[in-house]
């Protein structure tokens, strides 16, 4: 077996085809969107049928101090802003156990990344709980949750190290990096990922690869509406999906549009259209591998339905608990009135799990996910719903 190393250097693997961005370029300008959306969603209805998935999750930010200052957030806090915090290990079990209360499967773990390496305040705090870096503190909060509740946890924290990605792996039961662009251009000063470390394109894809090669059961998608061109939106489609055909362990692409929100940076930069949703959308169905979910927020558009006619087949996770973290001001839509207006046009909503039946196996679960699943088999497919998703 090739080492990492050997795969995070081939060449191939990161070179994209500029006739292919070419050719679906042509296509996304060249063709009526009604046909766009038409030629998705017939795809996604062969593979995936009337079934649109959620996962019913609590969200538990266990840090919002991050080294990176992207222009587009509000979720991050200066160490100095009396609202900067990491949330004890009491705080993080009794989140759990509120998403408990509420039926939630999936315990989302979302932080800032690395905060240590760059700020005295979170270092101290780290020390003072015992550890020398967040992700050494999360792995021991996803053991947390894993011991005292039936919660499955799915993590979000950005580039990570291999070494991190194995020991994550042993007590998560999926993982989760938005690429968001392939754009260098985008990190130049006065863009909004200037002086981000984490948010340069390569230890992105980095970590992408590496969750491959340790066979993690990912989710990434790209960023609409940030200063990307159509161009880079394609490119880092085609990069998913080559990197997903060597690896397979891609469960789910999302497709988020950027919000405006007050102060930050682009608080005055334009939001994408409703039509460059639904043609991106269209076109991570078109180009991706049909087994991939594809999904967009439906707490970020008012006409979210319009989605599905695009080509999704997911809704992402949404809580009955917490409220949406990196969009405050946009409240996630109720389950029950979600489910009705799917029926209404002809779709089932159906509740997943944070990991998808394909990738329960015992090269993708550890062996301490795979027993925990099974010790709360009845939690967590209480009607066996969960059990009729079937994904090739």
């Amino acid at each position: 077996m090739t080492s990492v190393s050997t795969h995070l250097n081939d060449k191939d693997l990161w070179r994209i085809d500029k006739d292919e961005v070419a050719y679906y370029e042509h296509m996304v300008l060249n063709t009526p969107l009604e046909k766009l959306i038409g030629t998705a969603s017939h795809k996604r209805d062969v593979h995936w049928g009337d079934v649109v998935t959620y996962s019913r999750k609590i969200f538990v930010p266990l840090t919002n101090m991050c080294r990176d200052t992207c222009s587009y957030c509000t979720f991050v806090k200066h160490p100095d802003n009396p609202d900067s915090k990491i949330m004890s290990p009491q705080e993080v079990l009794l989140s759990a156990h509120e998403g408990e209360k509420k039926g939630c499967k999936e315990l989302l773990f979302s932080l800032g990344e690395r905060p240590e390496k760059r700020y005295a305040k979170p270092k101290r705090a780290l020390e003072a709980l015992g550890y020398e870096a967040m992700t050494d503190y999360l792995i021991e909060m996803c053991k947390l949750v894993i011991e005292k509740t039936p919660l499955l946890p799915h993590v979000n924290a950005g580039t990570l190290s291999e070494y991190e990605i194995m020991k994550l792996k042993n007590v998560c039961a999926s993982m989760g990096m938005m690429l968001e662009t392939t754009s260098k251009r985008l990190t130049k000063k006065g863009g909004p990922h200037y002086g981000c470390p984490d948010k340069v394109p390569i230890q992105r894809i980095r970590t992408l690869i590496s969750a491959g090669y340790y066979k993690v059961p990912f989710t990434t998608g790209i960023l609409i509406g940030i200063g990307e061109t159509l161009e880079e939106r394609i490119e880092a489609l085609l990069l998913i999906e080559k990197i997903n055909n060597r690896y397979g362990h891609i469960q789910e692409v999302i497709i988020q549009n950027f919000q405006t929100k007050p102060n930050i940076p682009m608080s005055n930069h334009p939001e994408p259209k409703l039509k460059e949703m639904l043609q991106t959308i269209a076109l991570a169905r078109i180009i991706l591998n049909p087994t991939i979910s594809i999904q967009a927020p439906p707490n970020l558009e008012k006409k979210h339905l319009e989605y599905v006619k695009a080509g999704i087949n997911d809704w992402g996770g949404i809580s009955p608990v917490t409220k949406d973290f990196i969009n405050p001001q946009h409240p996630w839509p109720n389950i029950n009135v979600l489910e009705s207006m799917m029926s209404k046009i002809g779709f089932r909503l159906m509740e997943r799990l944070t990991v998808y039946p394909k990738f329960n196996t015992e090269d993708f679960l550890s062996t301490i996910i795979r027993s925990h699943m099974l010790k709360h088999s009845a939690y967590l497919h209480p009607d066996n719903k969960l059990k009729e998703l079937i994904t090739a």
